[in-house]
């Protein structure tokens, strides 16, 4: 198939630093490119990728100090996705709505992934008056707040299983905290948790504008106050194997109902089992016991770090091996475009259209 994937530009693909879209994408992106399909990125143009590249800016908006508004940058790149749609059998967006009125007359050949929260009544008039849009949810938790809308699954994230090894003996004692410094996420809870515990705690994470005060006020100073709580910054991908493989466990301390969590199944991948609230996509992610342990309240998880830090390391690997790889992910995306109205062509290339095999491989 001929398929045009639609990035934010907020970040590159894949991201230098935090961006669980654009990692997204960029998995599925060259999974497909693996798999003989004829994919083309549209993205900023300090992306990485085996497909065709469509620069909309010259680098990512986020790391880029003389942008103040990443909208003007966004429509621009949906003119470029609207003057060359004739050419896809698929188009794959990942820019959450901005795209809908654009693409009414060929929504039929488009896939939207919605990867941010929907329990906001003010984004609800808006997917009423597009229902026909095909929309794929991150988890099953994630679409239950909407309104009746075309959902055409739920396909939950996969990574490349070689990116983050795994690691059966850390190096560490430490917990992790990896992400975002915002109250939803609940860096305080994470210190509360790991003062409680007598645990050191590494924090690696970014600040946004809009939670600076947070930091200010709430995080910082419980983290000048606690010897045993670091905070390490915002990381890039590739120090994520050695921050999450050699902690002792991954605190995941949501406030609010969270789509997937990324950081949750990046944990896994090195073996690290993840200690997580119960809120949003977690039941679904998690295998409690298994994986990592779910809790409710600060007091159970407390009480419940031994058993997260007596998990099997190697089970926790075989879950993200059984569930939450690029291949799988890949083929759930797949069979949603196979499903679409308007599909043009194949699922899958045919033996002349897959790519010729060089060297030993073809010996």
């Amino acid at each position: 198939m001929k398929i045009a994937q639609i990035a934010p530009l907020a970040e590159r693909v894949p991201p230098k630093l935090y961006g669980g879209t654009e990692r997204i994408v960029h998995c599925l992106t060259e999974e497909l490119v693996k798999l003989g399909h004829d994919v083309t990125l549209f993205a900023s143009g300090d992306s990485l990728t085996s497909a065709e590249l469509v620069p909309c800016c010259d680098v990512a908006l986020r790391l880029n100090p003389k942008v103040r508004d990443f909208l003007p940058h966004h429509v621009a790149m949906l003119e470029e996705v609207r003057r060359r749609a004739h050419q896809f059998d698929i188009l794959h967006f990942h820019i959450e709505f901005l795209h809908f009125p654009l693409i009414k007359d060929f929504a039929g050949k488009t896939v939207t992934t919605l990867h941010t929260r929907l329990d906001l009544s003010d984004v609800h008039p808006f997917y009423l008056a597009f229902p026909d849009v095909p929309l794929v949810s991150i988890s099953e938790h994630q679409r239950t707040p909407m309104p009746p809308v075309n959902w055409r699954g739920t396909v939950l994230h996969g990574l490349d299983p070689t990116v983050l090894p795994f690691k059966e003996r850390p190096s560490g004692a430490y917990l992790a905290f990896l992400g975002r410094i915002s109250p939803e996420k609940g860096p305080d809870r994470a210190i509360e948790i790991a003062v409680r515990a007598g645990m050191p705690l590494k924090i690696a994470a970014k600040v946004d504008a809009q939670d600076r005060d947070y930091w200010d006020s709430v995080v910082e100073p419980l983290i000048r106050r606690h010897s045993n709580v670091e905070y390490v910054g915002e990381i890039g991908e590739s120090q994520k194997a050695d921050f999450l493989g050699n902690a002792a466990a991954l605190l995941f301390p949501i406030n609010w109902p969270e789509p997937f969590g990324l950081v949750m199944i990046e944990s896994m991948a090195c073996g690290t089992p993840v200690l997580a609230f119960r809120y949003g996509s977690a039941p679904e992610v998690i295998d409690d016991g298994v994986s990592g342990i779910l809790v409710d309240t600060v007091e159970q998880a407390v009480k419940r770090l031994d058993r997260v830090l007596g998990l099997n390391r190697r089970k926790v690997r075989e879950s993200f091996e059984k569930r939450f790889t690029t291949d799988r992910m890949t083929r759930d995306y797949i069979d949603i475009y196979r499903s679409l109205p308007s599909i043009r062509a194949p699922a899958d290339p045919t033996p002349e259209e897959e790519p010729k095999k060089v060297g030993l491989e073809a010996a």
